[in-house]
């Protein structure tokens, strides 16, 4: 697995990865996100987003099926990622169960309450939270 900002990535691979998905906004991961190679080909990618000083919100995760069994290390790396950004704390809104139980796993907190106003509300989904040491 490699991690790659988005714009230092090919942009041809990048294309080719977004004509596989429909759920990752492109200027988005452009500006502030990263792609996730896995054999040379982007698999994944995922935006880390500052929200306030020290906190930051992971948006637009997103791993295609065959690379879905290293969602764990890459939400691990994330993690790391975060840390060497001086967070304190990392938001994530899931919409998936699977998910939930991975960041339940992983040390995240579910948060009771809506955390960030998102442009696209979806009905379903938990919000959840990282402290980040």
């Amino acid at each position: 697995m490699n991690i790659i900002a988005a714009n230092k990535a090919s942009l041809e691979k990048v294309n080719a990865f977004l004509e596989t998905t429909d759920q990752v906004d492109k200027n988005s991961l452009l500006e502030e996100g990263f792609v996730v190679e896995f054999e040379q080909e982007i698999r994944g990618c995922f935006v880390l987003s500052s929200i306030n000083e020290g906190e930051y919100w992971l948006k637009q995760l997103y791993i295609s099926k065959e690379a879905a069994a290293s969602l764990p290390v890459l939400l691990e790396t994330i993690v790391t990622m975060a840390k060497g950004l001086h967070a304190k704390k990392v938001y994530v809104h899931s919409h998936q169960p699977v998910v939930d139980i991975l960041l339940d796993a992983l040390q995240f907190h579910p948060q009771k309450e809506v955390v960030l106003p998102i442009k696209k509300p979806r009905a379903e989904g938990s919000w959840w939270a990282y402290e980040v040491s």
